[in-house]
């Protein structure tokens, strides 16, 4: 008889799962990648990422250092995670305050602002 293949999980199949809930915004912002700034749109945010849909390209790869810039939440530290379609998610660098910054908008902004449609 032949063993019984293992069911399909997210740890045999190497998928991340959150560390934190995203909460939808409708914050703008920049992301910058050396002298490049790109403007774009928060989508979502958690104090260990956000994910921003970009005006145009920044050409940064996976694991690239980048900074985000939030008139409303500040100046966020992390890494590119993905782009995808014109959309990058990031990952807060663990040894910024970004998580402080991020708590700190939800305790006294976020709760008045209204979801936004799905794409």
């Amino acid at each position: 008889m032949q063993p019984i293949s293992k069911p399909l999980t997210q740890s045999n199949l190497k998928i991340k799962a959150r560390r934190s809930p995203r909460n939808r915004t409708r914050l703008m912002g920049r992301v910058r990648y050396f002298a490049r700034a790109v403007a774009g749109r928060v989508v979502d945010i958690s104090t260990s990422g956000i994910a921003l849909d970009l005006q145009s390209p920044i050409h940064a790869a996976a694991g690239s250092k980048v900074r985000v810039e939030c008139d409303d939440i500040g100046i966020l530290d992390g890494v590119v995670r993905w782009i995808h379609s014109g959309r990058i998610g990031i990952e807060f660098d663990p040894s910024s305050n970004a998580a402080a910054q991020v708590a700190s908008y939800f305790r006294f902004f976020h709760k008045d602002i209204q979801p936004v449609l799905k794409r």
